[in-house]
């Protein structure tokens, strides 16, 4: 199993981004997929996931709203556009899979910073 995770990078609080995640390894539309996110010093904490077809999500209530996850089976690629970034958002952000274990990308940083 194999998780990308691509996308990250410096943006003004306001701003937008979009995080994308290309898996292989496994049979990607079978699974749900998930965007973590860790501050330093703080706990990995789940920001949004989606169901196996798309056709359900759930998201922290700290990013309703702003944020979207959305996956193409076609590419075996899930994303995450985020809109109206604040510095509170500055974090790595991980893609995972739960299948036999819990897998994870190595991390892509979002810095919210003017």
């Amino acid at each position: 199993v194999q998780l990308v995770e691509s996308g990250g990078g410096l943006v003004q609080p306001g701003g937008s981004l979009r995080l994308s995640c290309a898996a292989s390894g496994f049979t990607f539309s079978r699974y749900a997929m998930n965007w973590y996110r860790q501050d330093p010093g703080k706990e990995r904490e789940l920001v949004a996931g989606i169901t196996s077809d798309g056709g359900s999500t759930n998201y922290a209530d700290s990013v309703k709203g702003r944020f979207t996850i959305s996956r193409d089976n076609a590419k075996n690629t899930v994303y995450l556009q985020m809109n109206s970034l604040k510095p509170e958002d500055t974090a790595v952000y991980y893609c995972n899979v739960r299948i036999w274990y819990s897998a994870w990308g190595q991390g892509t940083q979002v810095t919210v910073s003017s």
